[in-house]
C-alpha cells in the first residue's frame, strides 16, 4: 500500500516552505487559460456558497497529509473563506472508516481519498456520490479529458458514471545504475557470456540474467544486482504484474472459478524466489524504505518502486528536515529510469478524490475536490516534493518548471509517462481486500520456502470462497466490467 513506512506519519514541515515552493511552481508552470478556468470557476462558485463554513475531508496519514495540512487547505481557505478540516487515517483503515461513516450516516465526512481499487465497492454500497451533474454544472468535462490514457479511462468510473477523480500518479517505475551498465569491463564480460548487450532488462528472463550477473561481478565491490521490497502488501502489487505480462488471467470469465495457480502463476512465483538468491540476504523482509536505503547507498544496482524513488535517489530537496529520515542519496546524476521488464507496470493503489454521499455540503466539497484536481492546482501539488503526489495529467509530463528540477527530471518524467500509456490497474472487486488477503498469506508462504503450486492452489480456492460469499454472478458482472477496462490486462 501507498502507506510506506510509520516513519513517514511523524514528520513536519514549515507552511511557509510548502507555499514558497508552490509560489515557484505556479510562476514556473505556463498552462494555458483554458486550464485556469476550472480553478478559477470552483473559486467563484464557492465563494457564494461556502464561506465560513469547513469541508471535512478524509486523507492518508503521515506525509501525504502535508499537502492539505500545510499547503491546498490554507490555500482553498484564502481564496474562498472555505476552510478545510483534515481528517488523517492510515492508508490500511481509510476504507474501513469510510464505510463506518457511510452506515452511520452521521455526515462527518464531505469529501474523501479512495484508493481506485475501492471504487467499484464504495459506489455499490452507495457511499460515493456521482460526480457527473456537478462535473457539467461546473465546466470540468474538458479538463477531464487531458488526465493521462491510463488513470482517465481506469480509475475515474464504475457503470460510466464518475464517482471520483484520479489524483496520484502511482505507477511503479524502474530504476538502475547508468554508470555501472556503462562499464566497458562489464559490458564486455556480459556480452561475451550471453550474446547480447548489457542494457536495462526487456524481459524477466534477461533480468534474472543480469541481476545474476551483476551480484557475481561486482560482489567485491559490495554490490549486488538487484533488490526488491519484498513484504507481502508490497510484492502483492508485483505478483499482480508480472502474472499478466507473463499472460496470466486472474479468472475464468466464465465461471468466476480463479485461474492464479495456473502454470502462469506458479512460474512467477517460482521465479520470484529464485531471483532472491542474487538479492541481499533477508530481502524477504525489506519494505520500501530498506529497499530504498540500500539503492540510496549504492549497493544495489536496479530496484523497482513507485516515483518517489527517483525524486530521492536525485536528491531532490534532499536536505530539508520533512525528508531526514531518507538517507543521503550517493547516487544523484547516475539513476535511469524506465518501465518495468514487459512494459506493462503495475498501478499500485495511487488516490482518487470522491464525495461522500452524506455529506451534508455536497456542493463545497465537490467545488474543493475540482479546485484540487484542476490543471492548475494540481500542477503545483505534484511537485510537492514530500506529499507522495505524482503526475497523472497530460500537461505534469512536459512541466517547464517540473522539468527543470534536477538535471535527469526529463528522463524520469518521461519514463512516468510512458507507465501512464501502458500501465496495469490493480484488482478491483467487490470485497477487492480479502482477495488481496489471500495473497499476501501466499507470499509469505513463498518467502517461507513452501511450494508455489500448493501455495496458490489455496490462494485460488480463498478466492472461490469469497467469490461464493459475494455472489458468483454478481462479482462475474463486476469482474468483466474491471476486465474490458484498457489497463485491466496488457494489449
Amino acid at each position: 500500500m501507498k502507506d510506506y513506512s510509520s516513519v513517514l506519519r511523524r514528520l513536519g514541515l514549515s507552511r511557509g516552505l510548502l507555499l514558497t515552493i508552490a509560489t515557484a511552481t505556479a510562476l514556473a508552470w505556463t498552462g494555458v487559460a483554458s486550464a485556469q478556468n476550472a480553478a478559477k470557476t470552483a473559486v467563484e462558485a464557492a465563494k457564494k456558497i461556502c464561506n465560513g463554513k469547513t469541508i471535512t475531508i478524509v486523507w492518508e496519514a503521515g506525509l501525504q497529509s502535508l499537502d492539505p495540512t500545510q499547503f491546498s487547505g490554507p490555500l482553498w481557505e484564502k481564496e474562498t473563506g472555505c476552510k478545510v478540516k483534515v481528517v488523517e487515517v492510515p492508508t490500511a483503515e481509510m476504507f474501513t472508516k469510510i464505510m463506518q461513516e457511510f452506515r452511520a450516516g452521521t455526515g462527518a465526512y464531505d469529501a474523501l481519498n479512495v484508493i481506485p481499487a475501492w471504487m467499484p465497492d464504495l459506489a455499490q454500497a452507495g457511499a460515493l456520490e456521482v460526480l457527473d451533474p456537478y462535473v457539467d454544472k461546473y465546466g470540468f468535462r474538458d479538463e477531464l479529458k487531458k488526465i493521462a490514457p491510463t488513470y482517465r479511462d481506469n480509475q475515474m468510473t464504475v457503470n460510466g458514471k464518475i464517482y471520483g477523480f484520479p489524483d496520484d500518479g502511482d505507477v511503479f517505475l524502474f530504476y538502475y545504475r547508468k554508470d555501472i551498465f556503462a562499464r566497458a569491463d562489464l559490458k564486455k564480460a556480459f556480452k561475451d557470456k550471453y550474446k547480447y548487450d548489457l542494457a536495462p532488462p526487456k524481459t524477466w528472463k534477461q533480468f534474472d540474467e543480469i541481476g545474476n550477473f551483476l551480484t557475481e561481478a561486482l560482489k567485491k565491490e559490495g554490490i549486488y544486482g538487484a533488490a526488491f521490497f519484498r513484504e507481502p502488501p508490497y510484492t502483492m502489487f508485483m505478483f499482480q504484474e508480472r502474472f499478466r505480462v507473463e499472460g496470466g488471467k486472474f479468472f475464468d470469465a466464465g465461471t468466476m472459478k480463479a485461474t492464479v495457480n495456473s502454470p502462469i502463476g506458479v512460474k512467477v512465483f517460482a521465479d520470484m524466489r529464485n531471483e532472491n538468491r542474487f538479492m541481499p540476504p533477508g530481502v524477504e523482509k525489506f519494505g520500501f524504505v530498506e529497499n530504498l536505503a540500500l539503492f540510496l547507498k549504492g549497493q544495489s544496482a536496479m530496484t523497482i518502486s513507485w516515483p518517489p524513488y527517483g525524486r530521492f535517489a536525485a536528491g531532490y530537496l534532499g536536505s530539508e528536515k520533512a525528508l531526514d529520515w531518507v538517507p543521503k542519496s550517493t547516487i544523484a546524476g547516475k539513476v535511469g529510469y524506465a518501465l518495468p521488464p514487459g512494459g506493462h507496470p503495475e498501478l499500485a493503489a495511487g488516490f482518487a478524490l470522491s464525495v461522500a454521499s452524506t455529506s451534508k455540503q455536497k456542493e463545497a466539497a465537490y467545488l474543493f475536490i475540482q479546485w484540487l484536481n484542476s490543471e492548475e492546482i494540481s500542477n503545483q501539488r505534484v511537485q510537492l516534493p514530500y506529499t507522495l503526489r505524482d503526475p497523472f495529467r497530460d500537461s505534469h509530463y512536459t512541466n517547464p518548471g517540473y522539468l527543470k528540477l534536477w538535471p535527469d527530471a526529463k528522463d524520469y518524467l518521461a519514463a512516468l509517462h510512458a507507465g501512464a500509456q501502458t500501465g496495469l490497474l490493480d484488482l478491483s472487486l467487490i470485497q477487492t481486500d480479502k482477495y488481496e488477503e489471500a495473497l499476501r498469506q501466499g507470499i509469505s508462504k513463498l518467502w517461507a520456502g513452501e511450494d508455489p503450486q500448493k501455495i496458490l492452489g489455496k490462494v485460488a480456492a480463498d478466492w472461490d470462497e469469497v467469490t461464493k460469499q459475494v455472489g458468483v454472478d454478481k462479482q462475474k458482472t463486476v469482474y468483466n466490467a474491471w476486465a474490458a477496462k484498457s489497463g485491466a490486462y496488457p494489449k
